[in-house]
């Protein structure tokens, strides 16, 4: 399984977390072994890639208050309760990515999450998704870029 699957996997389970209120080993558990398309069989899945979603879907699941912060933050009209479930586990993980995976480049982060975007929500879904992906991205830059010139003085 790749990362981009493993993306998948995690957004399932993100997203039955946020709906259900499943808990975040038994619904990790739960998409590993959904056999709805054989690339999602168990014996079919390699430990890493199954361990790359389940540090996705903790991490995410997690920091999701402080990436709700940062998503508001940008979502210019839009409160995070009222966006798609969907919408809400893609920016979730992705800004758990940005802010807290170092082995994730941010532009890898946000190009899987459009793409997730783009085939599990909306036509206007990747576009949202990017808008503030890109603009949490630039308010970090800008926040580090501020801490710098502050601890330098």
């Amino acid at each position: 399984m790749s990362r981009r699957k493993a993306r998948e996997l995690a957004l399932q389970a993100l997203f039955q977390m946020d709906i259900a209120g499943t808990d975040p080993d038994t619904a990790v558990a739960q998409a590993l072994t959904r056999e709805t398309e054989p690339d999602w069989a168990p014996d079919r899945l390699e430990e890493e890639s199954a361990e790359f979603a389940r540090r996705l879907v903790r991490g995410a699941w997690q920091h999701r208050e402080e990436s709700d912060r940062l998503i508001a933050q940008y979502a210019r009209g839009w409160r995070v309760e009222r966006m798609a479930a969907v919408d809400r586990a893609i920016l979730r993980m992705a800004v758990y990515e940005i802010v807290h995976s170092e082995d994730v480049p941010d532009s890898v982060a946000v190009a899987e999450a459009v793409e997730l975007a783009k085939t599990f929500s909306t036509a206007d879904s990747s576009r949202f998704v990017n808008g503030i992906l890109g603009s949490v991205i630039r308010g970090m830059k800008g926040a580090a870029g501020a801490d710098e010139a502050v601890s330098r003085d």
